[in-house]
């Protein structure tokens, strides 16, 4: 079994913003497998498919941002997935915007969602996609990061999500090196 985590923050308010990068990433795969998040448990929202005799479940923490680990280790819990068995999709400042970072474990960089995530694995060490969201460092980093996206911008991180099906069918199919391999570093739009 497979646990795929989109973070960002629910609600209306943060629908186009940086922070809810993830969510969109996972949205769009959803979407690419006609799939609907229609199961709620956990203060998540969730939907569930079988991919090669293997169970997935694509998560969406309900829970703000910097809360996201309550969300997660609960159904790591119930549902007795490995830690190898985690990927996290999340924004990431350091990387540019078009273009995406894989890797098995690291620090949070400052983000509040991989910090609770860590928290409550006790652990650093699981998979995660970055998607690159700039850094703009002459505006606050919190308005930044739940500010609205110039259209621009937004259209950018719209064809990196088009590519949300290609990326997490290939995680299904490949090892996560060659994942790393294909991807990172590489302009994920053209």
């Amino acid at each position: 079994m497979k646990l795929i985590v989109g973070l960002g923050n629910p609600g209306k308010t943060y629908e186009n913003t940086r922070h809810n990068a993830g969510f969109k990433f996972i949205d769009k795969f959803a979407e690419s497998q006609n799939l609907n998040f229609n199961k709620e448990k956990f203060d998540g929202i969730y939907t569930e498919f079988n991919y090669k005799n293997e169970k997935i479940i694509l998560l969406k923490p309900q829970k703000y941002m910097n809360l996201s680990g309550e969300v997660l280790i609960k159904f790591k819990d119930f549902y007795k997935i490995d830690l190898n068995d985690i990927l996290v999709i999340c924004d990431d400042l350091d990387t540019p915007l078009g273009k995406i970072k894989l890797k098995y474990k690291g620090s949070s960089g400052g983000h509040n969602g991989l910090k609770n995530i860590e928290s409550h694995l006790h652990s650093n060490e699981y998979k995660r996609i970055k998607i690159g969201i700039s850094n703009n460092k002459d505006k606050d980093k919190i308005d930044y990061v739940i500010g609205k996206m110039p259209k621009e911008e937004l259209n950018i991180l719209e064809q990196v999500t088009d590519k949300a099906e290609e990326i997490l069918i290939d995680y299904l199919n490949m090892t996560f090196d060659n994942l790393m391999n294909k991807y990172n570093s590489k302009e994920v739009i053209k």
